[in-house]
Order: C-alpha cells, then sequence, then structure tokens
C-alpha cells in the first residue's frame, strides 16, 4: 500500500465523519485523528519489529522513550 493510498484511506473516512456529523460542528479533529491512527500504526509496527521497541522507534522515527509512553498511554504495554 503506498502512502498515496493510505491518505485517501483517511481522507475518505474524514469525509464519512464530516457527513455523519449532519451540519453540526465539529471539535479537535486533530486529536481524534491522531489518536485513532496512533494506536493501530503502534500495534502494527511492534508486530513486525517482534516486540523489539529499539527498531520499532528507529522505524516510526521517534525516540525509544517516546515510543515507550506512547505504549504505556494506549496500554499496549504495562
Amino acid at each position: 500500500m503506498s502512502k498515496k493510498h493510505i491518505e485517501e484511506c483517511i481522507r475518505t473516512s474524514l469525509e464519512q465523519y464530516f457527513k455523519d456529523l449532519r451540519g453540526a460542528e465539529p471539535h479537535s479533529v486533530h486529536d481524534m485523528v491522531m489518536l485513532t491512527v496512533e494506536k493501530p500504526m503502534l500495534e502494527v509496527v511492534m508486530r513486525h519489529a517482534d516486540g523489539n521497541q529499539s527498531k520499532a522507534a528507529e522505524w516510526l522515527g521517534i525516540n525509544r522513550n517516546t515510543l515507550r509512553r506512547k505504549l504505556t498511554d494506549h496500554k499496549l504495554i504495562k
């Protein structure tokens, strides 16, 4: 799946979100999208990295401590 295809999936989902609002004002769309995307992204990357947090952090382009905090926040580790 290309970056362009991922972008299109997100675009389609957001269009549906706004349609579902039926004219109601959205709020905190950025936070909603980031939280919604982050957990499955972390799950998939960690699985492909065979649970290796250093490798996963490198792949994600973030610090290992940041990754640990995000994993904890999403209750993916204790």
